[in-house]
């Protein structure tokens, strides 16, 4: 299946998180990903996911997903805006800068990360070109956003993230770890169970 994102470390992290069950290839060069205007994690993954299946000629199955970071002190930004919270060209570093401002001297720092993937499948059986069967799945992984950023591993907030029950950030812990607790983590897993259990519904039939 094709991956619906441009961003390395999301890919990285999918390659692990599915690839031994799946064949997780990157976004060809030439289709353009749309301008997410969606007002929740999912409707930016499945706004996604059409436009490339679309622009794939809904021959191959494609995999997108929008994730986020929702802190409470904050009304639950920046939400959908995570990847753009400083501006439109931020950068990681950035936008973690303008959310420990916000944050300031802040004692309630809950958050937690939200990661809505979205499943085209290419549907032979169904009548008209382009005709898919969707899954749509949610993770999320809830924790607080720390007094300064800490770790060089991962992308995103991850440097400034705690999860629940952790004394160090995603940034700062190895990738199985994260993996293990993390809203991208958790999303993959349910979106593997939703296709072994089609599977073995397709199977009983």
């Amino acid at each position: 299946m094709i991956l619906a994102s441009r961003n390395k470390g999301k890919a990285g992290e999918f390659e692990r998180l599915l690839g031994r069950a799946l064949d997780v290839r990157p976004l060809p060069s030439g289709v353009r990903l749309p301008e997410e205007k969606g007002r929740t994690f999912a409707e930016n993954a499945r706004l996604k996911a059409e436009a490339v299946f679309a622009a794939l000629g809904g021959k191959e199955a494609v995999l997108a997903d929008d994730s986020g970071l929702e802190v409470s002190a904050l009304g639950g930004r920046p939400g959908v805006l995570s990847a753009r919270f400083a501006g439109e060209s931020a950068t990681d570093e950035e936008n973690v800068r303008k959310l420990l401002e916000e944050l300031g001297g802040r004692t309630d720092r809950e958050a937690r990360f939200v990661c809505a993937l979205c499943l085209l499948v290419p549907d032979e059986r169904a009548a008209g070109k382009g005709a898919y069967r969707s899954i749509e799945v949610q993770g999320s992984s809830d924790g607080a956003v720390t007094t300064t950023a800490r770790g060089t591993g991962g992308f995103g907030y991850d440097p400034v993230f705690r999860p629940v029950g952790w004394g160090v950030t995603l940034a700062e812990a190895d990738a199985g770890r994260k993996d293990s607790v993390s809203h991208r983590g958790a999303a993959a897993r349910a979106l593997l169970d939703r296709l072994v259990g089609e599977e073995e519904a397709e199977d009983g039939t």
